[in-house]
């Protein structure tokens, strides 16, 4: 799982994207508030603020730097650029897969035993 938070001025904003299962979503103070399934190398969120101020959110990955990049708009304006290098996505997925190897040897031991 993937996270990138924000402090917009008065609202805390966030975005979680899963890179096993595409999920991502954004809250907004703590509220869900736009959830979609990705499988690409980009996707956008438009959502907005509790004051009715419309934003964006762009997820990329850059093709020179293999970083992936988050994006906030805000009003049609780009607010900041934050970023995550590869390892944090790397490390993720390592952990996942390290779950996914222990549950199945965990499970094969059951039958094997019963």
């Amino acid at each position: 799982m993937v996270s990138f938070k924000y402090d917009l001025n008065q609202d805390f904003i966030e975005l979680q994207a899963s890179n096993w299962n595409g999920l991502e979503r954004v809250f907004v103070n703590g509220k869900m508030v736009s959830k979609k399934l990705n499988f690409s190398k980009n996707s956008e969120h438009h959502f907005q603020l509790d004051n009715g101020t419309s934003c964006k959110f762009q997820l990329l990955i850059d093709p020179s730097t293999e970083q992936l990049v988050c994006r906030i708009f805000k009003k049609n304006n780009l607010v900041t650029s934050l970023k995550q290098g590869k390892d944090n996505l790397l490390a993720s997925q390592h952990a996942m897969q390290g779950m996914v190897l222990f549950s199945s040897i965990a499970a094969l031991a059951l039958v094997l035993v019963s």
